[in-house]
Order: structure tokens, then sequence, then C-alpha cells
């Protein structure tokens, strides 16, 4: 963020970037407020509602827009000085793309204070650590998802481990008045101590769509079995649906060659009974946490931890504040040899050549170019194109356009070389910063950036939301300290200071890789978690922005 220009005025307007031809107001202006730009002074001839752009000059049909250093967008109509970028006056336009690459020299941030510490970590016999220590429950198919709930229901029941009891608490209070007496709460006893819970993956898939949708849910499934915060899996199957058995078996295989991995497979349609299914399925269950719970945590060097980044329920406020910090992160991580994953492909239209400019080479370049392509036509096949990503709610709150939108949301990748580029479902295998092609929907983009091998997630968000994952902790970075207090059941960091001019990104940075080394190691339970919030979306390739 060395390209941030403060105002005369504090904390009321910002330029982004020295090239920007709109500022951000930080606060609510009146009609009639006089800022500063640069020794000019610009008198607003309208209100401008906090996060939102306004013109720095007199802009004419076709003008383009300009924030953060890159084409944002143009005008369709004149707009004064001072006048409010909104969907009426701009729409979405971003620089042509090439595949040509100008590698940047990148300068790895101070990191001294982090280089000798460590998280503690599940060592698995792949060589790969986790942040957790789950056993997963997987249907292949659809059809299996109530036995999936009654597994999940049997199982919360014989540990004592209901995350709801709170609430059927509440909800007897509430039908049957205050002086009903209580059930007997959860007893509590923890019989696996080394073990973070037994998670339970429910999905819509697996069958009735196409066979590339079938092989992409096998290969999604084997990355959660295979991940390195996953014990062990036992598998449903019904038996005759399209993602068969043995194609998850293959695609385990192409991560697990050498079977370290415990999964056991039930199918329905060979079973005596749905009795019998669910009574060898819970004792497989239960097997499997006897095996797990014999990990215990390790100190593991920070080279070991693989960031996600996310955001969701994005405002006008997450490009300057949330997603630079988690950026930042990021390339600290980088710096003491880790890793991380920015996904969200329509999310990253109109910064392509930022990006490109990154890859450590041709090869790495060209496939970014050609995943972004791809995509542009699955979803040009439906009737769709990234300029529609903006929710209503992002478009409140500023984000007037996908390439604006964009420009903030890239800021989550940091500034370090992309050394890889994957495909959806595809594993990480080379450490640094890599981009996966993903939509831009929160719970299916988590969802593959776990899948791709993410062992701890940052979500940033201005609006809030409660995203979580089974199998991953996900922790909740706010935009604006608003949204910190008025959902801190949801939030776990707040970077709103930074909007008041009271913390450094360095700063908060900091600040933040502490909070992912604790939640690593399991002394910080997330709010995601805390909540049970465990979303998971396999992605219909081409139907979601």
């Amino acid at each position: 963020m060395s390209d941030l220009i403060t105002t005369q005025t504090p904390h009321l307007t910002l330029r982004v970037h020295a090239l920007d031809n709109v500022r951000v107001a930080l606060t609510d202006l009146p009609a009639g407020a006089v800022i500063e730009d640069q020794g000019v002074n610009i008198t607003l001839p309208g209100f401008v509602r906090h996060k939102h752009k306004f013109a720095l000059s007199d802009m004419a049909v076709g003008d383009v827009v300009t924030m953060y250093g890159v084409r944002v967008g143009k005008a369709t109509q004149p707009i004064a000085a001072g006048g409010t970028i909104t969907t009426e006056n701009v729409v979405h336009a971003t620089d042509e793309l090439s595949t040509e690459t100008r590698q940047k020299a990148w300068q790895p941030p101070e990191v001294t204070a982090f280089e000798k510490t460590t998280f503690a970590g599940y060592h698995r016999p792949d060589g790969k650590v986790g942040t957790a220590n789950v056993w997963l429950v997987v249907p292949l198919v659809f059809c299996e998802n109530r036995n999936i709930e009654v597994l999940r229901q049997c199982v919360a029941d014989a540990l004592g481990d209901d995350p709801f009891y709170d609430y059927k608490r509440m909800a007897r209070q509430l039908l049957h008045g205050q002086d009903i007496a209580e059930s007997a709460a959860p007893a509590g006893e923890h019989l696996f101590p080394n073990v973070d819970g037994v998670r339970f993956l429910v999905h819509q898939q697996g069958c009735g769509g196409t066979d590339g949708d079938a092989d992409a849910l096998c290969e999604l499934l084997a990355g959660y079995i295979c991940h390195p915060n996953v014990a062990g899996a036992t598998v449903l199957s019904l038996g005759c649906q399209k993602a068969q058995i043995t194609m998850l078996q293959e695609a385990i295989s192409k991560r697990d060659p050498s079977g370290h991995k415990p999964v056991s497979y039930f199918e329905q349609q060979r079973s005596e009974s749905e009795e019998v299914l669910i009574r060898d399925a819970l004792t497989a269950i239960f097997d499997g946490l006897k095996q797990a719970n014999q990990v215990t945590r390790q100190p593991t060097p920070l080279s070991e931890l693989t960031l996600g980044v996310e955001c969701g329920g994005s405002d006008g406020f997450s490009g300057l504040s949330a997603n630079p910090v988690v950026g930042a992160v990021v390339d600290r991580l980088v710096a003491l040899g880790g890793s991380g994953i920015l996904s969200e492909f329509p999310e990253l239209c109109g910064v392509e050549h930022e990006l490109l400019a990154r890859c450590r080479n041709q090869q790495v370049a060209e496939r970014f170019t050609t995943l972004m392509a791809a995509y542009q036509r699955h979803a040009h096949a439906v009737g769709a194109d990234f300029s529609m990503n903006p929710s209503p709610g992002n478009v409140r709150d500023g984000l007037i356009t996908d390439a604006m939108k964009s420009a903030g949301a890239a800021k989550k990748g940091g500034d370090s070389p992309v050394v890889d580029v994957l495909d959806y479902t595809e594993p990480m295998t080379r450490k640094g910063l890599n981009l996966l092609c993903t939509p831009g929907n929160d719970v299916e983009s988590t969802t593959g950036l776990v899948g791709s091998g993410a062992n701890l997630v940052l979500f940033t968000t201005g609006l809030g939301t409660p995203t979580g994952n089974p199998v991953a902790p996900v922790i909740k970075i706010s935009s604006n300290s608003e949204l910190a207090s008025r959902m801190s059941d949801v939030i776990d960091f707040d970077a709103g200071p930074i909007i008041r001019g009271e913390a450094s990104i360095a700063q908060l940075a900091d600040e933040l890789l502490t909070l992912c080394i604790e939640t690593a190691s399991g002394r910080y339970i997330s709010k995601a978690a805390r909540l049970a919030q465990l979303d998971f979306i396999p992605w219909k390739r081409g139907v979601s922005l």
C-alpha cells in the first residue's frame, strides 16, 4: 500500500493510488463539502455516502474511471467534478488482456519476529501438516444425505457434542414456557481429546449431471479426504449413481499413492438393511476416532501453513482495510516459506495484468489466461458475464463494477510472485502464492480453496457473512469496526482501525498472523467453528459467478 495518499482533511476521503481519478468517501459527505486533492479544491455537488467514490474532475461519456491504478469502468453519462460514481453513470470496463509478463522485483516484508515461531500442528504420514484433526463422513450422491444426517445426529448424541443444544433448549422454553423441566445437558465428556470433531458433508450432486460433474465431485471429495486436517473418512454410496466408489478411489490414489489415509466405504444397495448400514458406518466412525486420537499436536514451522484467502459480503472499505491486511499476511507467510491461495476468478477480472506481471514464468501466465478465458466462455454459454458479479449489497456499498470490486478483492493476494495456477479441484504442489480457478460464490470458492489444500482460511467481509468450512478453520476479518461490533459473534478480527487512521496495515498484519498461529495451534477457536458453521457446496462449472 505504498501508493496510498492521505488527504489534508484526515480520515474523510482517500485517493487509493496516485493514478486514480476518483476518491473514496470514508464518512458521509454533505453537498457543498469542499475536498482538497493535490492542491485542488473540489466542491461536492451532492451528498456522497461513505464507502462510495466521487470524480476528481469533469468526465465525459466514454472517459475511463481509474481506481487502484487500474481501469475499473467508463462513464456512460457526463459526471461533474465531485459527482458520485453510480451504476447509472458508469459501466464495467477493463483493459484488453494479453499473456505478456513483466517480472516485478518483489521486496519481501520484514519477518524477523516470526522466523523462529512455530504452530502446533498434526503431522501426517505423507509429510503434510494439519491445523485440525477431524474424521470425515462423506456421501457420494445426494441420495445418501438423509443417512448422513442420521449418522450426524447419532454421533452428536453419543459423544454429547450437539452444537445446537442451547438452541434446542431455547425452542422448548419458547414453546412450553420457562417452567418446563430441563432435559439433561450433554455430559461434555470428551472421549477423544486429540480430535476436533466428526464432520459430515452433504451436497446435491453425484448423479443426474454430466460425466464431468461426477468426475469433478470425486476429485473434490478426494481433496477433502486427503486433506492434512482430516485423519480419515467414512464414505456412503447408494450404488447406482454416476459418481462411483471406484472413481473416488482413483482420485484418492492420485493424492495418496501410498494409501496412508484410512477410508471405509459402504454401499446401501448391497447392505442387508438401512439399520445394518447405519450400524456398520457408526462402527467405522468410532473406530476411526480411536485411531485419530492417537495423533497429537507437534511444533511445526510456519512454512507448513497454507492460507486460503476469500471475501464475501464485500463493502467499499474491503479493498482499503481488510483485503490489504490479509494480503500483507500472505506476503509474510510466503517470506517464511509458506503458501497462499487466491481464488474467485470473476473477482480478478480487470486486474489480470497485475497478476500476469507477477507470474514466475510465461507458462504460469498462459495457464492463468487460458483458465480465465475458459471460465468466461462457460459463463457466456449460460447467458452470464463477469460484469454481473457484484451483488446488490456490493453496489449499495460502493462497489459499482466488477473491475472495481476485483481491484480491491485482489489485494488479498498481497504482492509476492505467482508460482502456480490451479484449475478447480487441483491440489497445490508449489509453495508460495497460487491462483485457483473458482467462482466468486463465497461457499463454493471456500470449498474449492480447502479442497486444493488450504489448511486455514482468511475470510474478509464488510457487510457480514457467517460462512465457515467443515475441515479448515475460517477466520473472519471485518473491513469496518461497526460490523465487528454489530456481528461480534461472527467476526474474529477488526481491520476498521485502518479506516480511522489508528493503525497501519503492517501493524494489523502482524496481529492477524499471530491470530493465524493461535488458530492453527488450536488455542483459538474461530467464531465460525463455535457456531458450527460448516458450509460445503461443490461448484457446477459454468453456473456460478
